[in-house]
């Protein structure tokens, strides 16, 4: 045993050893007001009451009251060091006429003292005292001295012209102050501010304006003991620092910074985190309504938690949190009305760099590793990139070499998993003079090396796409060959796959014209396959075809007319199934295209047996199509590539409106958009799109409320 080892053992006999203290963790928002004003939701704690301003919420502290504080150890548990990197999210409203010279948001106090002692203090006489102390001029940092006993930990202060961030350093036994510059804040509106500690600085942002930063001299200390301490809401737990505006939020986020994630707002004033459900802005629904031979009481409550009896039936119940309204029926309640999360809006979240153009994305996920991405890249020099996706966004893990990569696709088998690449050729690189040889290539996950590895070689045409599903516990794998030379009218094929030889083999052929994309469904017992032909030599005017599989194999179910279609995606709603169609371009007169034409929604019609259209969308050179939901609400974005001027224009998403269809909501600026791809990770929703034109693509965070 080593020196070290046995020197502790001889600590702990004596009860020396130095105590090993636990780091708070976590980035779950505790919101600090609903903590003390929920401990009973029946009545409002003593020492606060609700004032309105400009019609919102908030509170108005009276006096320190000790129902306004409570131990760190009840919200922060099982920890004894305050987090060294943290959020704090606060909305205030403050006035001219509010003193604002030593306003306490909140503090955090060690135990040592008598908060009851100090809180019985006549304000008068703090007043006396205040008056035989010098006041301290602000500056950005500053060491304030440790007179306060020892007390004072952390606390967020508010005064005329700056927002102070106070913290003890344990090594210097000093308490630290970092001075932001508020000015106009006390204009008698509503304000949110997030300061957020990451690393070496510290951040605030007002109303998601550009933000200010300090670069404290000492970084937030990750050996602040918090073990025996008090939290005080608007207040140090005493008269002086009493926090005299309104305060409506007041949200703490350990090891997160939330800047990204709140800003930008469409209500930047009073973004919310996390309100409290006494301040959400409710009409007063607490009276109970009398009716005429009303045998029952007949009134809404609301609150968190309520009981449903006998003597409450016929009871309305309006939950804040849930924002639902029930109705008790005697012993249950019965769910009347509930709102469903909604896309709020979308925050540009990442911009990956890439090696190269990319004409295609999949985001998949692997058992025991998470989230990756598998981009395209059309430079046959650079290869293509596998990404995972990590704290930061994606980060690359893996460059496989591909030439003139056109589409990725990811499937498995079993508990296995694979990817397939479409390769062209050599890619840009290529010579006219030297034969079209193109071959596509399937890796398998290696869980050994953690690594995809080269599993078998599939000689294709100009694949653009790949199409992986299971019929009657068969895998099988459909390559849309795009074209051999200038010939178009070419087979694409179906593979399937042999397990005893664990390769795939051809399976069957079927004719297309310049195919685009294959897209496998299941409607009840019966499996479709329909192929996006784009292109037949002469017209880009052809005809789509949906296959349904009978007897081991695929044939012809609907036949419908494109334009270069490039794309389609079949989704559901409720009970009904609809195909897409991204339409590329129509060509006009002598070899001139129209960009600016209509993809098409199609719907099965069951009595008719066929798909008949539902809505036309103009679109832009589409080129994908991504259908996504969130919650109760469903979603559609197209890659919109080209005008025919520009590659730069918007990308849309739409949003299912039932009678109306899909109507607009998101504009999103794209360059040479090729690809949309939809996916979620740890409760969190995000888009992510690629382009053809600039070696970049974009993550976007979808926030929802």
């Amino acid at each position: 045993m080593s020196v070290l080892p046995l020197m502790q053992l001889f600590l702990v006999g004596f009860g020396l050893a130095e105590t090993q203290w636990k780091q708070c963790e976590g980035r779950v928002p505790l919101d600090l007001l609903s903590f003390v004003l929920e401990r009973d939701s029946s009545t409002l704690v003593p020492g606060v009451s609700i004032e309105e301003s400009q019609g919102v919420r908030g509170l108005r502290f009276s006096s320190p009251h000790r129902s306004m504080s409570f131990s760190s150890s009840e919200l922060l548990i099982d920890c004894d060091l305050f987090p060294h990197e943290f959020s704090v999210v606060v909305t205030l409203s403050i006035t001219h006429s509010d003193p604002q010279r030593n306003d306490y948001i909140f503090s955090l106090m060690n135990s040592s003292g008598s908060d009851k002692t100090r809180i019985k203090k006549h304000k008068n006489n703090n007043l006396k005292r205040d008056k035989k102390r010098t006041n301290i001029k602000d500056s950005k940092e500053k060491h304030v001295s440790s007179s306060d006993g020892g007390h004072f930990l952390l606390g967020l202060r508010y005064s005329r012209k700056r927002l102070h961030l106070h913290y003890r350093d344990p090594q210097a036994g000093q308490v630290r102050r970092l001075a932001f510059r508020t000015a106009g804040l006390a204009d008698g509106h509503w304000h949110t501010l997030v300061l957020s500690v990451t690393g070496q600085s510290v951040k605030l942002t007002v109303d998601c304006n550009p933000p200010q930063e300090i670069v404290p001299s000492e970084p937030f200390s990750s050996e602040l003991n918090i073990h025996g301490s008090r939290l005080h809401i608007g207040s140090r737990g005493r008269w002086k620092g009493l926090f005299s505006g309104l305060l409506r939020q007041l949200v703490l986020v350990p090891g997160s910074d939330v800047t990204a994630h709140m800003c930008p707002s469409p209500e930047p004033q009073l973004m919310a985190l996390s309100v409290p459900p006494k301040l959400l802005d409710l009409p007063d629904m607490g009276r109970e309504v009398e009716e005429p031979g009303a045998t029952h009481e007949s009134r809404i409550s609301v609150g968190l938690d309520q009981r449903c009896s006998e003597r409450t039936q016929g009871q309305l119940w309006f939950n804040p949190v849930k924002k639902a309204l029930f109705l008790c029926d005697g012993s249950h309640w019965i769910t009347m009305l509930q709102d469903h999360h909604r896309l709020d809006y979308i925050v540009e979240h990442q911009v990956l760099t890439t090696y190269s153009e990319t004409n295609d994305i999949e985001v998949f996920q692997v058992a025991g590793v998470g989230v990756m991405a598998a981009l395209a890249h059309r430079s046959s020099a650079s290869g293509s990139a596998v990404y995972l996706w990590t704290r930061r966004g994606f980060q690359l893990y893996q460059n496989i070499s591909t030439h003139g990569a056109l589409a990725w696709r990811h499937f498995r088998i079993g508990q296995k998993s694979y990817l397939v690449v479409s390769n062209f050729g050599g890619g840009a690189d290529r010579l006219e003079t030297e034969p079209e040889v193109d071959f596509s290539v399937i890796y398998k996950w290696s869980k050994k090396r953690r690594r995809f590895v080269h599993l078998q070689t599939l000689h294709t045409h100009c694949a653009r796409d790949w199409e992986a599903f299971s019929i009657n516990q068969h895998t099988y794998l459909a390559v849309a060959n795009h074209r051999t030379g200038n010939n178009h009218t070419i087979d694409s094929l179906i593979y399937k796959w042999n397990r005893l030889a664990k390769s795939f083999e051809p399976h069957q052929r079927l004719p297309t014209s310049g195919a685009y994309d294959w897209e496998f469904f299941t409607v009840g017992p019966y499996h479709f396959l329909v192929v996006a032909n784009a292109f037949d030599g002469v017209t880009t005017s052809v005809d789509s075809v949906i296959y349904v599989w009978v007897n081991e194999a695929f044939q012809v179910f609907q036949t419908i007319k494109t334009y270069c279609a490039t794309d389609w995606e079949m989704f559901q709603i409720g009970g009904r199934v609809f195909l897409v169609v991204a339409n590329g371009h129509r060509l006009v007169g002598t070899g001139h295209g129209r960009y600016a034409i209509n993809s098409t929604i199609y719907e099965l019609d069951l009595h008719a047996r066929m798909f008949v259209r539902f809505q036309d969308i103009t679109t832009y050179s589409a080129v994908d199509w991504e259908f996504f939901s969130l919650g109760e609400e469903y979603f559609l974005v197209v890659a919109n590539s080209y005008s025919g001027e520009s590659y730069s224009l918007n990308s849309i998403l739409y949003r299912w409106q039932g009678y109306e269809g899909f109507v607009p909501v998101h504009f999103l600026p794209t360059i040479g958009c090729s690809d949309w791809e939809f996916f979620t990770w740890k409760g969190e929703s995000y888009l992510m799109y690629s382009s053809a034109k600039a070696p970049l693509s974009k993550v976007f965070r979808l926030k929802t409320y």
